[in-house]
């Protein structure tokens, strides 16, 4: 897939984020962005993904660590900015992330724990999504569950999770609500009403490696 538009979104484009600036401390193994997946640092193949299944732009955003993956991972085709407030949580990314994308373009943010995100899960959102909404990743079983549960098709349930495109409209509402850790989430709560839910289920699992025994997912 190329770097073109979804066909929900008309005129407008996405510019991607990858949060990539967590020390993952509870893993020990360093900065998550480059944990090994096929070969190569995970933020790669999630920035990849992003730009390969419809992102106009990436911007990557490092935190701890950042000189080395800098060095270390091949990131010339997006651009990269380093948040100095790592320590105070994926808020202060997120943040960063918006501010330095295109404002008028919609923004889609993925995490760089997530070593299943492919370009038709990236696809499939922005051709899903719609003017005013934020429109999120849903998987089965909820491993990567960040919101209350809703169903497929199928009656089974499903968890939101990520990634998630932010309508250009609501960039700036969603950022007022961002603090420490919690990103978007305090925005998803109070607005329900505006969250379509795509299920990406058959793509992957949407699991993110938060834990040592999660490490599996890298294959």
């Amino acid at each position: 897939m190329g770097n073109g538009n979804g066909a929900g979104l008309s005129e407008i484009r996405t510019t991607g984020v990858v949060l990539a600036a967590g020390a993952g401390t509870r893993l020990g193994r360093g900065p998550k962005a480059l944990l090994p997946y096929r070969g190569r640092p995970l933020v790669e193949s999630v920035a990849a993904a992003l730009f390969d299944g419809g992102c106009r732009e990436v911007v990557v955003v490092l935190g701890a660590g950042a000189a080395a993956v800098a060095s270390i991972a091949e990131l010339d085709r997006y651009r990269m900015v380093v948040n100095r407030e790592w320590q105070s949580g994926m808020g202060s990314s997120l943040l960063l992330g918006n501010a330095t994308a295109d404002p008028g373009d919609h923004l889609m943010v993925a995490l760089v724990d997530q070593p299943g995100l492919t370009p038709r899960t990236v696809g499939r959102l922005l051709a899903a999504h719609r003017p005013g909404r934020v429109t999120a990743a849903a998987y089965d079983g909820g491993a990567a569950a960040t919101g209350p549960a809703s169903t497929n098709r199928a009656g089974g349930r499903l968890r939101r999770g990520h990634p998630l495109v932010i309508d250009v409209s609501l960039r700036q509402a969603v950022a007022a609500t961002v603090a420490g850790d919690a990103g978007a989430r305090g925005f998803l709560r109070v607005h329900p009403e505006l969250v379509d839910e795509v299920d990406c289920s058959d793509l992957s699992t949407g699991e993110d490696i938060d834990t040592p025994e999660q490490l599996y997912l890298l294959g």
